[in-house]
């Protein structure tokens, strides 16, 4: 049995096949088109498929869809309803595009499969439809590997749940709560995103970097989260919300919330993205971070009354949010967390797939091992003879080495201070780097953290990094003993690797925080003493785990700095061509493909076009 899984047409659009219930292929469009959080219709993701798996479209039994758009299209009608005559221009804009191709989806998706191939059987495989908070379900619950669980769902909007509370239990999802629109906390969340100056759907990962700067025994602190919590949202003891729709604009206008009225509430404005970062974003960062996490957790307490189960699984975009995961984990009311490594919309094509085969067709789970996401490592998959057409392309010069000598030689190379590009294996599904497509380095060296954001990546300053730790160390460095494979919980350090630091620390203006040594492992740690964590084992992560194996041989430390191969504003790069061009146009000093090393110094001379240039000088 083969299903197709399609998520596109919002945002962050992507393709899952699965074959007799075993998930194949997971990809997302963003890494083929180069735009980040591309929402077309997955044509060259499909087309890798089809052209890299025996897959004849025509023998599909069945292409499912991630949401309901009839149902969205209800919600929109009844929202314009509801506010009129306000909100025209917002209706004016969006009903065109919902005329002419949303409501008409069904046809657009088989018109676009034909563009792959033109004798598709449009009657012939039939096109489901799943609910958005069921998709986001099923792609935690499913492959999970539990018998039942209890599942929460938490995201801006689908179609009119904003999060849902459901029980999973075999074959079967129940939904037992849900949240309505326009009450959101992906979408409260996206507010603060948009006013603090990031791009919405897109900037939330900044938002929660930025919010430890912030110092909650400020009086700015406490008054921001008391405006918050008195002014814009009232929230129930179950997570539940309502949310004052006088200062949001999201209903009827093109922008998230009343720029004025925000200001006025909190006395600051509106920050620009490029505009320097003040004390006070920091303080409204950290308030509306804290709020959230207040939010999921009584969620968390609130599904577990409910269903008693000694299971959680995760999903939708808020679920990304891995402080409050962190949090949630800390409570100890769960004995197994699970989080799909994409729980945003990309996530969703892999739900709809599995909802389909597990509830739709009522297959029962697959064998055990062959419905695990094998480390999240779903996406395409290059072989030497790309490494060497690439090389070729470039005149690139490399040395190749075997796997032993390899990873001696980038373990070493990563110890002396280099930053390493690694291009390995299958790609990662979902917005975290896992150790195939990834940027490593010394987790130990003070300025790794300065060098790595400002010369490599091209980012503002105050975003920390994650660290990769074999999984049977990780609690010699964190405070958490269970696996964190995707890269999704955040974790104190633990006490014997912090530095002492001064009471006045925490009142620290924000650049003097910034680089202010307070660890043994000073470029993975936080300001809040906290660290992003991605466990490693031999299992999921060979030649990964082999790595930081051999940098424990050299330096006795079991991790390493890992973040995503790309730049700021750039998806994570696909093809071994992408790979050394990103890593000839940055600082990076060692490119690694397949079996190959490759050293700047050795490379040929690069000509830079303008626009990047101006990337590569700005501060």
């Amino acid at each position: 049995m083969k299903i197709l899984g399609v998520s596109a047409f919002y945002h962050d659009s992507a393709v899952v096949l699965l074959n007799d219930g075993r998930v194949e292929y997971a990809l997302q469009e963003e890494r083929f088109t180069r735009k980040k959080h591309d929402a077309s219709f997955p044509l060259h993701s499909l087309k890798y498929i089809v052209e890299n798996f025996p897959l004849d479209l025509n023998e599909l039994n069945a292409i499912v869809f991630y949401d309901k758009p009839w149902l969205k299209f209800e919600r929109l009608l009844e929202n314009y309803y509801a506010i009129a005559p306000k909100g025209f221009w917002s209706f004016y804009m969006a009903m065109p595009v919902w005329l002419k191709e949303k409501i008409f989806l069904e046809k657009i998706v088989r018109d676009e499969i034909q563009k792959i191939k033109p004798d598709f059987q449009k009657k012939k495989v039939p096109l489901l439809f799943t609910e958005h908070h069921l998709s986001h379900a099923a792609s935690t619950f499913f492959p999970s590997g539990f018998e039942e669980a209890a599942i929460l769902t938490v995201d801006g909007v689908g179609e009119w749940a904003t999060a849902s509370m459901a029980h999973g239990k075999g074959h079967e999802i129940k939904i037992l709560k849900e949240l309505h629109y326009p009450h959101s906390v992906g979408l409260l969340y996206s507010s603060f995103t948009y006013f603090l100056g990031f791009k919405v759907n897109s900037g939330e990962y900044k938002l929660m970097g930025l919010a430890p700067y912030g110092n909650e025994n400020s009086t700015e602190y406490k008054n921001f989260k008391s405006l918050i919590l008195k002014e814009l949202v009232h929230i129930y003891p179950d997570g539940s919300l309502w949310m004052n729709q006088k200062y949001f604009n999201y209903m009827g206008g093109l922008k998230m919330i009343h720029t004025k009225k925000w200001e006025d509430l909190f006395g600051l404005k509106k920050r620009e993205p490029e505009d320097e970062l003040q004390e006070s974003h920091c303080h409204l960062a950290l308030a509306i971070q804290h709020i959230t996490e207040d939010i999921l957790i009584r969620m968390a307490k609130e599904i577990k009354n409910i269903t008693h189960s000694e299971n959680l699984c995760m999903a939708g975009g808020v679920a990304l949010n891995c402080v409050a995961n962190g949090k949630i984990h800390d409570l100890g009311i769960f004995k197994n967390i699970f989080i799909t490594p994409a729980s945003g919309d990309a996530g969703g094509a892999l739900g709809a797939a599995l909802a389909a085969h597990r509830i739709y067709f009522k297959n029962e789970k697959v064998e055990p091992g062959l419905h695990h996401l094998h480390g999240g490592l779903l996406g395409t998959e290059y072989f030497d003879h790309d490494y060497q057409r690439t090389l070729r392309k470039f005149g690139a010069l490399a040395k190749k080495y075997a796997e032993d000598e390899l990873v001696h030689w980038v373990a070493r190379k990563i110890a002396e201070g280099k930053v390493v590009g690694w291009f390995q294996g299958r790609m990662e599904f979902g917005p975290r780097a896992l150790g195939s497509r990834s940027i490593l380095g010394d987790p130990r060296n003070p300025e790794m953290q300065k060098a790595l954001n400002l010369k490599i990546k091209f980012r503002e300053s105050f975003r920390p990094f994650a660290a990769s730790v074999l999984e049977e160390d990780v609690a010699e460095y964190f405070e958490m003993e269970e696996p964190s494979p995707y890269m999704l919980m955040v974790k104190k350090i633990k006490k014997k690797w912090l530095k002492p630091l001064s009471e006045q620390y925490f009142s620290l203006p924000l650049k003097e925080k910034l680089y202010t040594l307070r660890s043994e492992l000073p470029a993975i740690t936080h300001v809040d003493f906290s660290c992003r964590i991605q466990t490693v084992n031999a299992k999921d992560n060979g030649l990964y785990y082999r790595l930081i194996k051999e940098f424990k041989k050299l330096t006795g430390h079991s991790l390493i700095i890992n973040t995503s191969f790309n730049v700021r504003g750039e998806p994570i790069v696909n093809h071994p061509d992408e790979a050394y061009t990103c890593f000839m146009r940055t600082n990076m000093d060692v490119l690694v493909l397949g079996n190959y090393l490759l050293l700047k110094e050795d490379q040929p001379a690069w000509k830079e076009n303008d626009e990047w240039k101006n990337i590569l000088n700005m501060d």
